[in-house]
């Protein structure tokens, strides 16, 4: 595997991991804490007595306290906030844009093109570099793991521009991340797709694995039995003819989720190259319209997805929060040019007719 394609593995909406623990019958009374101590390498005491006090660790099914003395067959539950590694990790001044910030938290309007963290080959210029100087790191300072947090709690592709969370401390990474699990962060995209979905409305739900054979790139299970449960909701927001901007509001959080649940039901994302949306799937077979889809490339030449807005509860205020970012300057113009298309587009065909229709 090319070191590209190992460090976009990396760059995907991710959930904290539930960890289950049957307690044995025989079990000597012990502080919940000091147990998952014991249990969860590389997890500090503190960090363990947060994710207690935020309500990710469950005795039986119910929340706990720190000092609760586990019995025999108590069920333990405890959400991993998973978070990448920041070994070596140098800070750099990005000027990153900010939408909002807080003691707790923060949401930063990602640019297109920029990694969200550090994998193999890719070491400078991510968000993470970015966001160790913003949080007051200096420039020759190396952070390595065990230091610091960084307080990722989900992840967005390379080249999906938009909006992305970040925790500030302990009890915001372990807060949000109980959201992200449950599914009551509020995620909206917005995305230029092949084709117009019919219905218009819609909901897809199918569990997405990773190819065996490509493995940067994630399928649908034909059995429903492999991978990860995945359910995206779909609206048509407006129709070009041949293209749809679409409405994507997901439920769950996969890699490449609506790039292959919108491949899944025959309207691929516009110049998604891994997905085959780089090829003309819809239009005519005329010189002008496939000078056209070249020209619509050139203006934005990867795939077409923006996470547009994001809505979650204030870990400290518990307070609803709710943010919108408008779309990047060249998403805007990809749009403007098929909806010019769409008004003209007599005069872009041929005199002839001849159309074909995947």
């Amino acid at each position: 595997m090319q070191e590209e394609e190992f460090s976009e593995l990396l760059q995907e909406e991710s959930e904290p991991e539930l960890v289950q623990y049957k307690i044995d019958p025989g079990q000597t009374p012990v502080r919940l804490d000091h147990f998952l101590s014991e249990k969860i390498a590389k997890v500090s005491r503190n960090k363990i007595q947060s994710a207690i006090e935020s309500e990710l660790v469950t005795v039986n099914g119910k929340k706990s306290k720190s000092n609760y003395k586990i019995r025999g067959n108590d069920l333990i539950e405890f959400y991993i906030p998973k978070s990448p590694s920041t070994s070596e990790l140098i800070p750099e001044d990005q000027n990153l844009e900010v939408v909002y910030e807080d003691d707790d938290l923060l949401v930063i309007n990602k640019k297109q093109g920029v990694v969200v963290h550090p994998a193999a080959g890719v070491y400078t210029g991510t968000l993470l570099n970015g966001l160790a100087w913003h949080l007051g790191y200096r420039q020759k300072e190396i952070l390595t793991d065990g230091n610091e947090r960084l307080g990722l709690v989900h992840r967005i592709d390379k080249e999906t521009s938009g909006l992305l969370l970040v925790a500030k401390n302990e009890h915001s990474v372990s807060h949000l991340s109980k959201q992200f699990f449950h599914h009551t962060i509020d995620r909206e995209y917005l995305a230029l797709v092949w084709g117009e979905p019919d219905p218009a409305i819609g909901t897809i739900t199918a569990n997405i694995y990773r190819d065996p054979k490509r493995r940067s790139c994630m399928g649908v299970s034909k059995d429903g039995l492999e991978g990860k449960h995945a359910v995206t909701h779909y609206e048509l927001v407006e129709s070009f003819y041949y293209t749809s901007l679409v409405r994507c509001k997901l439920e769950t959080g996969r890699t490449h989720q609506i790039r292959v649940h919108m491949r899944h039901i025959g309207h691929t994302l516009f110049n998604d190259e891994k997905y085959g949306g780089d090829q003309i799937l819809k239009g005519t077979l005329f010189t002008k319209y496939k000078q056209f889809i070249q020209n619509c490339n050139k203006i934005l030449p990867h795939f077409a997805l923006h996470a547009r807005s994001i809505g979650f509860i204030h870990p400290n205020s518990g307070k609803k929060m709710y943010f919108e970012q408008e779309l990047p300057e060249n998403f805007k113009n990809l749009v403007d040019k098929w909806r010019h298309y769409t008004a003209h587009r007599k005069e872009i065909l041929d005199d002839g007719k001849f159309e074909f229709e995947d």
